[in-house]
């Protein structure tokens, strides 16, 4: 039986850090990373590596990087059966939402995962997150195609669909939640897969690679007594196209009527509103309560249960795309990478 071969992807991040002899951390490359991990020789699995040149802080990731992170997939996608991405861990949800949008008729697995500890620290996670990260990617079903066709990500001992997680902790192993989606397999003496939660990407259409995306885009967090000038500020930004408003809850804000004039003449100047929930889970229900009718009569489109990073890389491929805010507005209430319950 031919062996199954994996791309890994190194990007930067704490999993790419290594200890010096004076104790200092510094960036180690694909070789010396693979190298730290002998357990990696022993799978029956033909690894190969692509790296970022040089590496980065995942603070400094952008939309260029995820271009990037895109062509390196689509340049060796016949090549492999699989992708790992290592990654930081603070935008690594960030990074994962872009990418599950950005590859249409995906039907390979595309695994980010890192770590909180560098891979040359005694009791780092690396080793396990990457271990199995391989695994995940070369897995197959029993009709030998790829078990996981989609992005996701994996860390600690859970994988979830990429575009529904959160960083939830800066100092745990468990640094990843999906709070409005159940896992999509957890790693012990076996790996335990969860079939039915899997993105069904039925279609033989070929990989699509899409590198427009626009950042044109801002977030309005809600608070208790927020002011109507940083509220103008916002929508007022130059060149501005979309606002993203975290609301309290199912979706409710404030019923001052300086807020609805603001946001209903932003809808009408042709800014698109996405309303998600400051919540880590639960969903936006516009209308259950009266402090959110306002913002239905002012425009605001509903985000349903999606992540803010979601939310972000979600607004910037659907900009990116379309110049139509209709056509936005219709393809933001519809899940076209399994980002949203709707």
């Amino acid at each position: 039986m031919k062996k199954a071969s994996v791309l890994l992807i190194l990007t930067g991040g704490t999993i790419s850090m290594g200890e010096k002899t004076d104790n200092s951390l510094a960036p180690l490359n694909c070789d010396q990373v693979l190298a730290s991990i002998p357990e990696l020789q022993d799978l029956n699995i033909n690894i190969s590596s692509a790296a970022f040149s040089p590496l980065i802080d995942s603070s400094d990731i952008c939309m260029e990087n995820w271009v990037e992170i895109c062509e390196i997939i689509e340049k060796n996608y016949s090549k492999f059966d699989g992708f790992v991405v290592l990654h930081g861990t603070d935008t690594m949800s960030f990074s994962a939402s872009a990418i599950s949008f950005m590859l249409e008729n995906l039907s390979k697995p595309v695994i980010f995962t890192g770590s909180q500890l560098p891979v040359g620290v005694h009791r780092s996670d690396a080793k396990e997150n990457l271990i199995t990260s391989i695994e995940l990617a070369a897995a197959k079903n029993d009709k030998g195609e790829a078990m996981l066709k989609e992005v996701c990500i994996y860390f600690e001992d859970q994988l979830m669909r990429g575009n529904r997680t959160t960083k939830r902790n800066a100092e745990e192993f468990d640094a990843f939640a999906s709070f409005n989606y159940h896992n999509l397999a957890k790693s012990g003496v076996h790996i335990k897969f969860y079939s039915e939660y899997f993105l069904q990407n039925k279609t033989e259409k070929p990989l699509k690679v899409h590198k427009n995306l626009d950042n044109n885009i801002a977030i309005l967090k809600l608070f208790p007594s927020i002011n109507e000038q940083s509220v103008k500020a916002i929508l007022s930004t130059p060149n501005i196209k979309a606002v993203i408003l975290e609301t309290y809850g199912t979706g409710n804000a404030p019923s001052s009527k300086w807020l609805y004039h603001l946001l209903y003449e932003a809808n009408r100047n042709g800014i698109i509103l996405l309303n998600i929930t400051q919540c880590r889970a639960g969903s936006v229900e516009m209308g259950r309560y009266a402090t959110s009718i306002n913002l239905q009569k002012a425009g605001v489109v509903s985000g349903y249960d999606m992540t803010v990073e979601s939310a972000v890389t979600k607004l910037m491929f659907l900009l990116g795309q379309f110049s139509d805010n209709n056509t936005i507005k219709k393809e933001l209430n519809r899940s076209i990478r399994g980002e949203v319950t709707i």
